[in-house]
């Protein structure tokens, strides 16, 4: 009988442990990147990232595709697809990484935390070791996660010909802006 009244609090206590440790995911991130120059501003949106996210291990991945960036001007679209990411032999961009202050987010309580990361990004088929800080908010249930860094152009093996090397930035911005739905399991 005692059995039998353990038998509802262990199943209530499996119950919210499965709601704190969740996999999320999305299929329609936000990738931006802009170049600011003294002679040419660049802003390209992509709205196709795929990422997910283990509340559990603080495991995070994204990829997108490098033809999915949208510019104001086709042309620069062009140039940006052919002469510079070369997007047919390098077709997308991946994250795999980490939050690695996971003990700092209370995924079962609605509020905006601050997040380390730390993994790999892959641009140009080239891939460097990056860290950086964003925020994660829980409201709800649901999540969303926004990132601004910087990379350095060169970094990632992105040759800009000397001819515009005045109208495209070294540096360039990068803003990762996610809202993740629950994976079913």
């Amino acid at each position: 009988m005692k059995n039998l009244l353990l038998l509802p609090l262990f199943t209530v206590g499996l119950f919210f442990s499965n709601v704190s440790a969740q996999k999320f995911y999305t299929k329609s991130g936000q990738i931006s990147f802009y170049s600011d120059t003294p002679m040419e501003k660049i802003e390209a949106h992509n709205y196709k990232a795929v990422s997910v996210l283990d509340t559990e291990s603080g495991a995070m991945e994204f990829s997108v595709l490098i033809k999915g960036f949208q510019f104001e001007k086709a042309l620069m679209q062009e140039h940006f697809n052919e002469n510079y990411m070369e997007s047919n032999a390098f077709p997308k961009s991946t994250f795999k990484g980490k939050i690695t202050n996971l003990d700092g987010i209370n995924f079962s309580t609605d509020g905006t935390y601050e997040v380390n990361v730390a993994g790999d990004l892959t641009i140009h088929g080239v891939t460097q070791a990056v860290e950086t800080t964003g925020k994660l908010t829980v409201q709800d249930g649901s999540l969303s996660a926004f990132s601004s860094f910087e990379v350095a152009v060169a970094d990632y093996g992105i040759e800009i010909p000397k001819v515009v090397a005045e109208n495209i930035a070294k540096i360039v911005k990068i803003d990762v802006d996610l809202d993740y739905l629950v994976l079913n399991q």
